[in-house]
């Protein structure tokens, strides 16, 4: 039986014992050069986030319609909080159809869902569409350039500013490819967009004259095995970039390319990239998304204790062939917690530790609602605390 000892620790519970996972390593080193002709690359694993190569990735550098990126991000969210639905319908200002470049051809007062946004945003990246859902959701392009600001902050992205929703070049207006990849993980954990982003081809205006058919402009969704996303870009002073994702057996990956000379060089400098990912690598998932991991003890809840799931999957990438070893696994619980607490609410977090380092941290949420007890629910629990 192992043993199981119990701690307090910065007003934390720890509960500690053995779990297999992989030898813990500062930094993944690569004895080859790829994307040689890019200005900046990395590539990154999408349950753990751990950087499987890079090159010059912290350079800022304009990301051009890779921007839209976090355009959709700022949707997808207003979407899972209930503030937008998919049929919602968008009103097409005169600014918003007045974006020059790649576009689905707005005109002022033209109304279209959402969801044919997403299409015109994530297909043919649509700067007129990107504006009047701008518009749409915070009022004004500026204000939701604060939100885009926003949320680069709460990520922690330190080299990214945005001045538009597009991309379209400005002054201030920078990204990295490792922010620009940081930003597609946190856009994956909506799984709806691969929807959209996967999508090769369709139409908009369907049986109207006006019927526009819509090619992505990331011919990888096509031509490349187990891609669905998610955004090119291009302008003269950023040249070709893209930011891709590709999943094989169970293994998600992010990559940037930034600064590449032609569309034709990125492209297949990206399929290197993806190739060189998961010939070299594999994932092994240690818990699965949704699996309880411990009980928590709620004050003044209909119900004593709510069970702990993860968040996400807890997972570590291996090099092909590696074995794993013995590590630390610490549950992190929040205390003195009073409901009502909601469904997916964070309390606490679980930590993969090998020695004194940290290999992941994945937040820890309820279960289950507990809501409040009445009067008569706290007691009759008293009572019976007396028999």
């Amino acid at each position: 039986m192992k043993k199981v000892v119990f701690t307090l620790i910065s007003s934390a519970l720890i509960f500690s014992l053995s779990l297999p996972t992989v030898n813990a390593r500062e930094t993944r080193t690569v004895d080859v050069e790829l994307a040689k002709n890019a200005l900046s690359s990395v590539i990154i694993e999408q349950d753990t986030g751990e950087v499987l190569y890079e090159k010059d990735a912290r350079k800022k550098l304009p990301p051009a319609s890779m921007t839209k990126i976090m355009t959709m991000l700022i949707i997808m969210e207003e979407i899972d909080k209930g503030n937008l639905k998919l049929d919602d319908k968008v009103m097409t200002s005169e600014y918003a159809a007045s974006m020059g470049g790649s576009q689905i051809f707005l005109e002022p007062g033209e109304e279209m869902t959402v969801n044919e946004m997403l299409k015109g945003i994530a297909i043919a990246s649509g700067n007129d569409a990107s504006v009047a859902m701008a518009e749409k959701i915070a009022g004004t392009e500026e204000a939701f350039v604060n939100l885009m600001n926003n949320k680069a902050k709460s990520l922690g992205l330190k080299d990214t500013h945005f001045k538009n929703p597009t991309g379209l070049p400005a002054a201030d207006h920078y990204s990295s490819a490792y922010d620009m990849a940081i930003m597609g993980r946190e856009l994956l954990k909506h799984p709806l967009i691969t929807k959209y982003t996967g999508t090769y081809e369709d139409y908009l205006r369907q049986n109207t004259e006006k019927q526009f058919w819509l090619v992505n402009t990331n011919k990888l969704v096509r031509f490349y095995p187990g891609a669905d996303g998610l955004k090119t870009g291009f302008t003269a002073e950023a040249r070709y970039c893209l930011t891709a994702t590709a999943k094989k057996n169970n293994m998600r990956v992010v990559s940037v390319i930034m600064g590449a000379p032609t569309s034709k060089e990125r492209n297949a400098q990206m399929s290197k990239l993806l190739d060189y990912a998961f010939n070299q690598y594999q994932v092994k998932q240690l818990i699965k998304q949704g699996d309880n991991v411990d009980k928590l003890s709620i004050s003044k809840g209909k119900t004593k204790n709510v069970n702990v799931v993860t968040k996400s999957p807890v997972s570590v990438v291996l090099k092909k062939g590696e074995a794993l070893n013995k590590v630390t696994k610490n549950i992190k619980l929040k205390k003195d917690l009073q409901a009502p607490i909601k469904k997916g609410q964070v309390v606490g977090e679980l930590e993969l530790k090998q020695g004194n380092r940290v290999l992941s941290t994945t937040d820890l949420v309820a279960k289950n609602n507990i809501p409040k007890a009445k009067w008569y629910d706290l007691f009759k629990r008293t009572i019976g605390g007396f028999n």
